[in-house]
C-alpha cells in the first residue's frame, strides 16, 4: 500500500505531468506490441486499455494506451482526459468526440465500444467514483483551468 501511495504522490506532481506524457505511452505501445497485447506496463498499477479511435481530422486509426476505471459491470469502463494534468484535452478525447465508436483492447482482447461525454449530474458522480479509484485525478484538475473530460465506453 505505500507503494501505491508513493505512486499516487509522484504522479501528482508538475515534473511527472511534463516527463511522463512522452515516455510512458511510447513504452505502453512498444510493450503492448511486443506481447501481442497480453502486457500493458501501466496497468501493473492501475487497469489500462489501449484505445484505437479514429483521428479526427485524419480519419486514421489512432492508439493510446489509457489507464481506465472498469466499471462493475463488465461492459463499460471509464476514460478520463487528464492529460497528465496539463492544459489541454489530449487528442483522445477529440477523436472520441468527433468519432465515438472505437475500440479497446482489454485484457489482450480487442472489443468495439461506444463512447460518450459524460455531463451533469452523471459526470458528477463518475469524478468522485475516479478520485477514489485514484486520488491524484484531484491533483490534475487543480492544476488546470479546463475541466476534464470524462467518457463511459460501452461495449457495442
Amino acid at each position: 500500500m505505500r507503494g501505491v501511495r508513493f505512486v499516487q504522490k509522484v504522479s501528482s506532481t508538475r515534473g511527472f505531468a511534463r516527463v511522463a506524457p512522452h515516455v510512458f505511452p511510447a513504452l505502453d505501445r512498444a510493450v503492448h506490441r511486443l506481447t501481442r497485447g497480453k502486457v500493458l506496463l501501466s496497468a501493473q498499477l492501475l487497469p489500462g486499455v489501449v484505445l484505437t479511435s479514429t483521428g479526427a481530422r485524419s480519419g486514421a486509426p489512432r492508439r493510446t494506451p489509457l489507464a481506465c476505471m472498469p466499471e462493475q459491470d463488465g461492459h463499460s469502463w471509464i476514460l478520463v482526459g487528464s492529460n497528465f494534468g496539463r492544459p489541454g484535452h489530449p487528442a483522445w478525447s477529440h477523436n472520441l468526440l468527433a468519432h465515438p465508436d472505437a475500440e479497446i483492447n482489454w485484457k489482450g482482447r480487442d472489443i468495439p465500444v461506444t463512447a460518450r461525454l459524460l455531463e451533469g449530474e452523471e459526470r458528477a458522480a463518475a469524478w468522485q467514483a475516479v478520485l477514489a479509484f485514484w486520488p491524484p485525478y484531484a491533483a490534475y484538475q487543480a492544476r488546470v483551468e479546463r475541466e476534464i473530460r470524462v467518457f463511459r465506453v460501452v461495449r457495442r
